[in-house]
């Protein structure tokens, strides 16, 4: 029999990330969820975005994919030239019905 390594939880979207796995911007500010992301992208300036994403990085997307497990949802952050779009695209997925929770 082949034994496999326990899957490790991956926290909720909404639920706070432990403070070592916290999103640091620029200007500062500490993110603890994706709600928390989604707010600060809306009011973003543009100096604090741009340093987060470049042609050859993302760090949002970096964040939603690694620390949340949401690939589908980092994978489309990458695609968006704003972060008023961002934050549109995580709020979208944020309202989800809770019906569909368990996909999250």
């Amino acid at each position: 029999m082949i034994k496999t390594a326990p899957k490790k939880k991956l926290p909720s979207m909404i639920t706070d990330v432990e403070p070592e796995k916290s999103f640091w911007l620029s200007d500062g500010r500490t993110l603890k969820n994706l709600k928390e992301l989604a707010i600060a992208l809306e009011t973003m300036d543009e100096s604090v975005w741009n340093y987060h994403v470049t042609a050859e990085k993302n760090d949002f997307a970096n964040w939603i994919e690694e620390i949340f497990g949401q690939n589908l949802l980092g994978s489309s952050i990458r695609k968006v030239k704003s972060p008023r779009t961002a934050a549109k695209r995580i709020q979208s997925k944020l309202e989800i019905p809770k019906f569909w929770s368990f996909l999250m």
